[in-house]
C-alpha cells in the first residue's frame, strides 16, 4: 500500500471502522478518478459511501445553522479517528426514481421550467386569448393541471368487464370476482338473497339496472341475512320476522375494489383489487395532463404536450435551429429574441444528456420507468451543468445498466468533470472501468467478517502483485471461465406481431431449455421485449400473471400500456412462469432477507420447540416482531422509534426499550443453542449456516443464499437497506431453494448489476443449473462475460429509440462477430 502522501493531494482516512471496516488507515489522490474494488460485502462501499463521504456530509451540516445540525443524527458519524484532506462531497447513488406519476425527466433535470418559461413567453396564442405564466403549463400546479385528470394524465375506472371477467357465472358462482374470495364475499352474496336479487341465474341474463346496481351502487344497506338457507327459505323467514344470523352491510363491487385500494393495509389485498381496475388516457387532456388553455398554445407549431414527447436528440434539432434565428414560425422581435436565448439555454442543457447517451428519452418520460443507471446519469448531467469543481463525487457502479458502448459517453462525462478540478471516487465491479481509473483501492479479501480491509491502494499496474486479491484475478486475465458449447435448443418460443414502446410488429423467437442473452444499447428496446412483452404474452396465455414479489402497489404499478403480439408456436411447453426482477422485496424496514425467503418461519418453530417456550406457553407467534404478543410494546417491532421535529425530517433513534431488539424482554429470554430471537436476525447467513448446519429447512435456503454470494448480509437486514441488485438474488435464492421442476421460463432483468465478477460466475452457475434441469431462462444483460456463456443470443437495435426496435442478430454468442449492424459485437468478441 502506498503510505505517508503529501497530504496537500491526498484525502487521508485513519481508524476507519464503519461496518466491517478492520480500523483501516488509506491515502486516497484527490483530482483523479479512484476506483473502489473488492467483492460484493467487502466493504468498499463502507470506505466510499460510509466513511468518506458520511464524513463530508457531517461537516457540512456542522457548519450550517445549530438548529439542522440535529440532521447529523439522522446521516450518522461514521466510525473513523481522523479523516484529512477532505474537499466537499457529492454523492451520486444508485436510487430508483420517486414512486409518483409527477416525476419526470423534465422535473429531475430542470429542463421542464425552462420549457414552461419557453411557452409561456414566446410561444404562439391563439387570438385574444389570456397571457399564460409559466405555472400555467405545469400539470403539479392547480392553475395548469387538466381538470378532469387532476394532472395525472390518465384515469382509472373499475368496469363492468373488469370485476365480472366470466359473464356466464351466477352471483352465487362468484360472477363478481372483484368482491373479496372469504367469508366478506360469501355475506355480500346473502346480503343480495335478502334484497331479493337472483343469486342462481347467470349474470349475464339479469337486468342491467339490477347489475349496475350491485356493482357501482354506493348505498350501503344494512339488512338481516339469514346464513345458510335458500332464496326461497330467506324470504319466508323475512315475512315471519325472524332472527337473523346476523346483520350484513353491504358494499357495491366499485365502492369496495377503491376502498380496499385507498385505505388496506395489507400489500396482498391492495395487489388482489388492483387487477380490477383499468387505466386509460384521460379523453379531456389526451394524456398530455394540462388544461385546455395552455394546450392550445404553440411553439414551432407543437402544444408543450407534443413538445415534450420528442426524443431530446430531435428537440436538440428543433431547437438549434431557434437559437440560431431561424424559428419554425414568425415571432414578434420580443418574443423572438426570448425563444432564441431560452432555446440556446436547452440546448446546451440537452446536449449533455443526449452525451451521455440519454438522446432517446422524452421530457415526460416518467421516472418510475428509468433504470437505476439512467437515473443517475440524469443526475451526473445535472452536475456537468452546475460547473462546481474542487468537490468530491462519490459514484456508485456509474456503469450499471449500461451497454459498453454507452459507457464510453459516461467515461467522457468523468472526464470532464476531473478536468474542471473535482476528485471522483467510484464504487465499481466494471473491469472496463476500473482499468480506466487512475488509482485503484481493493478492499477484500472476502465479504462481511472475511473482509474490511484494504488490500492495495495504488495505480492499477500494482495491484496484479497483490494475491490475496480476488479482483486482480479478473483485471489481469487469470479468471478465465470455462470453454463451453452451447446447448441446442429444445423447441422454440416464438412471439409474433409483437408491438410495444419502440418495437413494432416484431417476430422473435427464444430457445426453450436454453440460457438466452438479450443484448443492445439503452433504450434499443430489449426490455420492452423481453420485461415488458414477453412477459405480458406468456402470463395471459397461461391465464395469470407472471409470480413476482412486487410489495404494495399503487396507482403507477397499474397496467396502463398495452403489448400488442402473440406467441405462435412453444407454449405447450411452459408450465409456469417466473419473474425475477430488481424491485425492492419491501418497502418498510418490517420485510428483510429472513422473513422474504420464509426461512424464519422454520427459525421461530425452533424457538417454539424449545422447553423454555413450552414452559411459558409461547408458540412460533411469540417469536414474530409483527405480533404483538412477543414484540416490543413501545416500538412495535420496529426497533427504532421516530423523533418529530418541527421544520425538519424526522430522525430516527434505536427504541430505548428494547434498545433495537425488536422484542419484549420476555421472548428474548427464550434461547435456541445459546441465541435469542433477535441475536438469530443480527447473524450473517454466513454465520447462520454454522448455526443451524444441523438443521435441513433453515439449511436450505441459506445454502443457496451463500452460493449466490449473499453470505455477508444480515438475517435481519431491512430490505430498505438492500441494493437492487441485492434483492434480485435474494427473490433468485427463495426461487432456487425450491423443489425444481422443468417447464419454467424466468425472466431476469440484468441479473449482474452490482456483482463482483466472481460473484457473476457464481450467479452464472445456479442459471446453468436452472437450464440443466428443464427450464428456460431469458436474461436482459450488458456484462459480456455472461453473454459469452449464453446458449443464445438475441441483439436488439442497432440504436436507441425510434433508431431500435429490431433484432439485429439472432444466433450462437460467437457468431455475432460479422454482424456490422450490432453495436454489441465488437465488445463481444473483445471479451472472448
Amino acid at each position: 500500500m502506498v503510505k505517508d502522501q503529501n497530504a496537500s493531494g491526498f484525502v487521508r482516512v485513519r481508524g476507519a471502522r464503519e461496518h466491517n471496516l478492520k480500523n483501516v488507515d488509506v491515502d486516497i489522490p484527490r483530482d483523479a478518478l479512484v476506483a473502489f474494488s473488492g467483492v460484493s460485502g467487502s466493504g468498499k462501499s463502507s470506505l466510499a459511501f460510509g466513511t468518506v463521504y458520511a464524513e463530508a456530509q457531517r461537516r457540512y451540516f456542522e457548519s450550517v445553522a445549530p438548529y439542522a445540525r440535529r440532521l447529523i443524527d439522522q446521516v450518522g458519524v461514521p466510525d473513523v479517528d481522523a479523516i484529512d484532506g477532505l474537499p466537499p462531497a457529492v454523492a451520486l447513488q444508485q436510487q430508483r426514481g420517486t414512486p409518483s406519476t409527477r416525476s419526470s425527466l423534465a422535473s429531475v433535470t430542470g429542463l421542464g421550467s425552462l420549457v414552461r418559461m419557453l411557452y409561456s413567453r414566446a410561444g404562439h396564442f391563439p387570438d385574444g386569448a389570456a397571457m399564460l405564466y409559466a405555472e400555467d403549463f405545469s400539470a403539479n400546479t392547480p392553475q395548469g393541471a387538466c381538470p378532469h385528470c387532476h394532472g395525472l394524465g390518465r384515469v382509472y375506472e373499475v368496469t363492468e368487464d373488469s370485476m365480472v371477467p366470466d359473464p356466464s357465472l351466477s352471483i352465487r358462482q362468484r360472477a363478481v370476482a372483484a368482491w373479496p374470495t372469504a367469508w366478506q364475499g360469501q355475506n355480500y352474496r346473502d346480503i343480495l338473497v335478502t334484497l331479493g336479487y337472483d343469486v342462481d341465474q347467470p349474470w349475464r341474463e339479469l337486468p342491467q339496472a339490477q347489475r349496475d346496481w350491485i356493482l357501482f351502487t354506493d348505498d350501503t344497506p344494512t339488512v338481516p341475512v339469514y346464513a345458510g338457507l335458500s332464496p326461497a327459505q330467506t324470504q319466508r323467514a323475512l315475512k315471519e320476522k325472524r332472527e337473523p344470523s346476523y346483520m350484513g352491510t353491504f358494499s357495491g363491487a366499485r365502492r369496495y375494489v377503491l376502498h380496499t385500494f385507498s385505505h388496506s393495509q395489507s400489500a396482498l389485498m391492495k395487489k388482489r383489487v388492483a387487477q380490477f381496475m383499468v387505466g386509460s388516457l384521460c379523453p379531456a387532456c389526451q394524456g398530455k395532463r394540462l388544461k385546455p388553455e395552455a394546450l392550445a398554445v404553440t411553439f414551432a407549431g407543437l402544444d408543450i404536450g407534443e413538445f415534450q414527447r420528442l426524443p431530446l436528440t430531435r428537440l436538440a434539432e428543433l431547437l438549434a435551429d431557434v437559437a440560431e434565428g431561424h424559428p419554425a414560425e414568425p415571432l414578434s422581435v420580443e418574443k423572438a429574441l426570448a425563444a432564441r436565448h431560452m432555446a440556446a439555454n436547452l440546448c446546451e442543457r440537452i446536449r449533455t444528456l443526449t452525451g451521455l447517451g440519454l438522446g432517446y428519452l422524452t421530457l415526460e418520460r416518467g421516472t418510475t420507468t428509468l433504470s437505476a443507471g439512467e437515473l443517475q446519469r440524469l443526475r451526473l448531467a445535472t452536475q456537468l451543468a452546475s460547473q462546481l469543481f474542487g468537490v468530491v463525487y462519490v459514484l456508485d457502479e456509474p456503469s450499471a445498466g449500461l451497454h459498453p458502448a454507452d459507457s464510453e459517453a459516461l467515461f467522457a462525462a468523468l472526464d470532464e468533470l476531473k478536468r474542471a478540478g473535482n476528485s471522483l471516487f467510484v464504487v465499481e465491479h466494471d473491469l472496463r472501468t476500473l482499468r480506466r481509473a487512475d488509482w485503484i483501492v481493493d478492499v477484500g479479501p472476502a465479504a462481511g467478517e472475511q473482509g474490511g480491509q484494504v488490500l492495495y491502494s495504488g495505480p492499477l499496474a500494482g495491484l496484479a502483485q497483490v494475491k490475496a486479491s480476488i479482483t486482480a484475478r479478473y483485471l489481469f486475465g487469470q479468471a478465465q471461465p470455462v470453454a463451453r458449447l452451447p446447448r441446442p435448443a429444445r423447441g422454440w418460443l416464438r412471439l409474433a406481431g409483437v408491438t410495444r414502446n419502440n418495437l413494432h410488429e416484431l417476430t422473435v423467437a427464444f430457445p426453450l431449455g436454453c440460457l438466452t442473452a438479450v443484448t443492445g444499447v439503452s433504450g434499443s428496446g430489449k426490455s420492452s421485449l423481453v420485461s415488458q412483452a414477453l412477459l405480458e404474452l406468456v402470463g395471459e396465455a397461461l391465464g395469470r400473471a407472471p409470480r413476482s414479489d412486487e410489495d404494495s402497489p399503487t396507482l403507477e404499478d397499474l397496467r396502463f400500456d398495452t403489448t400488442g403480439g402473440r406467441i405462435v408456436e412453444g407454449l405447450e411447453s411452459i408450465q409456469r412462469l417466473v419473474q425475477v426482477d430488481q424491485k425492492p422485496i419491501g418497502r418498510t424496514p418490517r420485510s428483510n432477507l429472513a422473513t422474504y425467503t420464509g426461512l424464519f418461519d422454520q427459525v421461530r418453530k425452533l424457538f417454539a420447540a424449545t422447553p423454555q417456550a413450552r414452559a411459558l406457553g409461547f408458540d412460533a407467534g411469540q417469536f414474530s416482531f409483527n405480533v404483538a404478543k412477543g414484540r416490543c410494546p413501545q416500538c412495535e417491532g420496529e426497533g427504532f422509534v421516530s423523533v418529530e421535529l418541527l421544520f425538519m425530517p424526522s430522525v430516527y433513534a434505536p427504541c430505548p426499550a428494547c434498545q433495537g431488539a425488536r422484542y419484549a424482554p420476555a421472548t428474548l429470554q427464550v434461547q435456541w443453542q445459546g441465541h435469542s430471537i433477535a441475536d438469530v436476525l443480527a447473524l450473517t447467513v454466513e454465520q447462520a449456516c454454522e448455526l443451524f448446519s444441523e438443521q435441513a429447512a433453515v439449511q436450505r435456503p441459506l445454502a443457496v443464499l451463500r452460493e449466490l454470494g449473499l453470505g455477508y448480509l444480515r438475517l435481519g437486514q431491512p430490505a430498505t437497506e438492500l441494493s437492487g441488485g441485492e434483492a434480485q438474488r435474494i427473490k433468485l435464492a427463495t426461487e432456487l431453494q425450491r423443489a425444481h421442476r422443468g417447464g419454467t421460463l424466468y425472466v431476469l432483468d440484468e441479473p449482474t448489476t452490482g456483482l463482483h465478477p466472481s460473484d457473476v460466475d457464481r450467479l452464472l452457475a445456479q442459471l446453468h443449473g436452472l437450464v440443466e434441469q428443464g427450464s428456460t431462462v431469458v436474461l436482459v444483460e450488458h456484462n459480456m462475460r455472461v453473454v459469452a456463456q449464453a446458449d443464445w443470443l438475441l441483439d436488439i437495435g442497432p440504436g436507441a429509440g425510434d433508431a431500435g426496435g429490431q433484432v439485429v442478430y439472432a444466433g450462437v454468442p460467437d457468431g455475432i462477430e460479422g454482424c456490422a449492424q450490432s453495436r454489441t459485437a465488437p465488445y463481444l468478441m473483445a471479451e472472448g
